[in-house]
């Protein structure tokens, strides 16, 4: 085990009151690309950039090219939690992990079997009616050809998924904020803490000690009590509960 991991197991030891703060890099051991790596979606060749497609202006005015994309590539079902997912969700089954806060919107926490996950910007798993409300699951969305439209009044059907240009759920960041503001140690995970107002939400953040555990460095670094540049999947996996 590396020095810095064993900083962590002894800091999980020692607090019963621990946050997660989540984003892509959780995910991409599970196969999911994230935005902004090498690999990632912003490096590929599209008609138009990612960040462009994936705006609430784009999808109102060009929903047949958004869902091109977003069938295409965002709603993946063949990704399964890895050891990160699972040993949060274990971490939470035994009274010391109170939340995972996460910018994902896979779902993967949840499969894994964690319960209480504020999910930043929505989640690929619900979908709703634009005119009527009516809701619809995943494998609706994953299975309709071209624009996905209701059976009740053939309305647009809208991903619960926060697009650029829209704003965060203020119940969910609400509760996102009691969590980190009563937290003893907030770890931030997989996450280049570059998308705002996701980011920002680290400020509340007033308790004992801060762990990063992120390949790439990041704008935290320097408060943190714990810094840790290894894949997420690989360090949880030698956390012991």
């Amino acid at each position: 085990m590396a020095p810095e991991i064993g900083e962590l197991q002894k800091i999980i030891d020692q607090y019963e009151n621990l946050v997660f703060f989540g984003g892509a890099g959780v995910s991409t051991e599970s196969g999911i690309p994230d935005f902004r790596s090498v690999d990632g979606l912003y490096n590929q060749q599209y008609d138009y950039p990612p960040e462009t497609i994936l705006s609430h202006t784009f999808f109102m005015e060009k929903p047949e090219e958004f869902y091109r994309f977003y069938q295409a590539k965002m709603l993946c079902d063949t990704a399964k939690p890895n050891a990160a997912h699972q040993k949060l969700a274990q971490l939470e089954q035994a009274g010391k992990l109170r939340a995972v806060i996460t910018q994902n919107i896979d779902n993967l926490h949840q499969m894994a079997g964690s319960k209480n996950v504020l999910e930043l910007h929505g989640s690929v798993y619900r979908n709703h009616c634009m005119k009527c409300g009516k809701s619809y699951d995943f494998a609706y969305m994953k299975n309709s050809q071209g624009v996905p439209k209701c059976e009740a009044c053939q309305g647009i059907l809208k991903p619960d998924v926060v697009l650029y240009e829209e704003g965060l759920d203020n119940s969910t960041i609400r509760r996102s904020v009691q969590a980190i503001s009563d937290a003893q140690v907030l770890i931030i995970g997989g996450t280049s803490l570059a998308v705002y107002p996701a980011a920002s939400l680290i400020d509340y953040f007033q308790g004992e000690k801060l762990v990063v555990i992120n390949k790439a460095p990041t704008p935290r670094d320097r408060q943190a009590d714990l810094v840790i540049s290894l894949p997420i999947g690989e360090v949880f996996s030698q956390i012991h509960i």
